[in-house]
């Protein structure tokens, strides 16, 4: 199974280290967000990894290259001429995928002790096309997901704001963990082009789509898209 790491964001929330360099190589205990993810999924023998690259992109690659790719065969997508966020990042990337085949898509600042067996295994359970690790943690924004786990909408609960794609008798709020797995055929059913992100892809697809959320409540996990995050993260992550 292949897997993505979201590298090519701008991370305006990471300032001043990203003044000069790609939030991916920002460093936690003497290895890089990068490194990290590329080592988390070798855990479970995902070794061909796709990543995007805009911001200070020379920076990955050449960090990349010098180390060998950590050991996984590393295929790069470059958006050096513009940033597509999550959704049309992936989409460029369509063609390093094979079709009829799972794979796994997850931010590169995000580090997680996710069983991604336990959430490959649910995946194919429920023969999702898309399925999303969540958990119970608070969140301003939130997937919104029926009493089967069924993905039916977004809220925002600071502003109010919220998109229900799907009408159900019971629904509840989950956190999204920045981690999805993915059938092939989500591309074939795909409307979106250019720059998106997937918050909207899945929301423009669940009503028609099996789209689940998996609850992996109790791992580890930190987003270090802040500054004060990396103490976080290094308390977490040794």
């Amino acid at each position: 199974m292949k897997a993505m790491i979201f590298c090519a964001g701008l991370g305006t929330r990471f300032k001043p280290w990203t003044d000069n360099h790609p939030k991916a190589l920002a460093v936690i205990n003497g290895k890089s967000l990068l490194q990290r993810n590329i080592e988390y999924l070798q855990q479970y023998n995902i070794t061909d990894v796709i990543v995007n690259v805009h911001h200070f992109p020379e920076q990955i690659i050449a960090m990349l290259d010098s180390n060998n790719g950590f050991g996984s065969n590393i295929f790069i997508s470059d958006e050096s001429d513009l940033v597509l966020e999550t959704g049309g990042g992936l989409l460029k990337a369509k063609h390093l995928f094979a079709p009829g085949e799972d794979f796994l898509t997850i931010n590169v600042d995000i580090l997680t002790s996710l069983n991604l067996n336990a959430f490959l295994a649910f995946h194919r359970k429920q023969k999702a096309m898309v399925s999303l690790a969540t958990s119970g943690r608070k969140s301003s924004r939130c997937f919104v997901f029926d009493e089967n786990n069924r993905l039916t909408g977004w809220r925002n609960l600071q502003t109010g704001e919220e998109k229900i794609r799907v009408q159900s008798n019971e629904q509840h709020n989950r956190s999204f963990s920045g981690i999805s797995l993915f059938n092939y055929s989500f591309f074939d059913k795909l409307q979106l082009e250019g720059k998106f992100s997937l918050v909207d892809a899945y929301l423009s697809l669940a009503a028609g789509n099996p789209i689940y959320g998996f609850d992996h409540s109790g791992d580890k996990w930190v987003d270090v898209g802040r500054l004060e995050s990396v103490a976080v993260a290094e308390e977490m992550f040794e």
